[in-house]
């Protein structure tokens, strides 16, 4: 089983920056980033970062990492649903930062919320820091995804939990059918055509991409998370899996 990195010098590296996926791909398109998530989601996006809020089971008082963070989305969604809380969210992406900066500046939460430029696999926090861990919509862009869920296992106090939440291929039925043609057809060429880039047909190629929901679990317990689960989100549009520290 791997274990988590020793220390903060030792977890650093040299990682990608301009690879798909990358901050820097997501600067292109961060001032239309929350747009094009509602309707290439059909508005559901907000209600799947509510549920994984709720998986994250808080304490009094929790002090979260939000990783992905972008725009702050789901550092938004915690602090809301947890009115004592504190969020540290990281993000590569500086102008996704930005822009989040401002969307928590306006709801009055810039004192419960810190953006910090940075990558999942590489976190500058000390071990057992957090009381929970949160990544929604990134895992998939992570390059070194082993060495992202042990850094995040490492920082995560014992008992604490570590909340994914992700897209993936759906499956299943009529409604499965419809939901991938969703996902393959009408998720890139929306996107394409409101950000009027070509970033967002890397999407569908890396949800396809991504590992099956029962290997990325595997992957999960790899890291050292016990009591590993996913839920299925829309026909396994989306999945949430949930571990813990010991």
């Amino acid at each position: 089983m791997n274990t988590q990195p020793q220390s903060t010098e030792a977890s650093q590296g040299s990682l990608p920056t301009t690879r798909a996926g990358s901050g820097a791909m997501f600067d292109a398109i961060a001032d239309r980033y929350d747009l094009l998530n509602r309707i290439i989601s059909l508005g559901v996006d907000q209600r799947w970062r509510a549920r994984a809020v709720r998986a994250l089971e808080l304490g009094p008082a929790p002090r979260v990492l939000d990783l992905a963070t972008g725009t702050g989305d789901l550092a938004i969604a915690i602090s809301e649903m947890h009115r004592d809380a504190s969020v540290v969210g990281v993000d590569p992406s500086v102008k996704m930062l930005e822009v989040g900066r401002r969307k928590i500046a306006e709801l009055g939460l810039a004192e419960r919320i810190d953006l910090r430029e940075g990558e999942a696999e590489a976190l500058p926090f000390e071990d057992a820091s957090f009381d929970g861990v949160t990544i929604a919509f990134g895992i998939r862009n992570v390059a070194d995804r082993p060495r992202g869920l042990a850094e995040m296992r490492r920082v995560t106090k014992p008992g604490g939990r570590v909340v994914i939440l992700e897209l993936g291929e759906p499956e299943g039925g009529v409604m499965g059918a419809l939901a991938r043609v969703h996902v393959h057809g009408v998720v890139p060429a929306v996107g394409g055509l409101l950000s009027g880039r070509k970033e967002y047909a890397y999407l569908q190629a890396s949800i396809a991409a991504f590992p099956k929901p029962a290997s990325f679990a595997r992957m999960m317990e790899d890291a050292g998370l016990l009591e590993v689960a996913s839920t299925k989100l829309m026909f396994g549009a989306a999945n949430i899996f949930v571990g813990r520290r010991g």
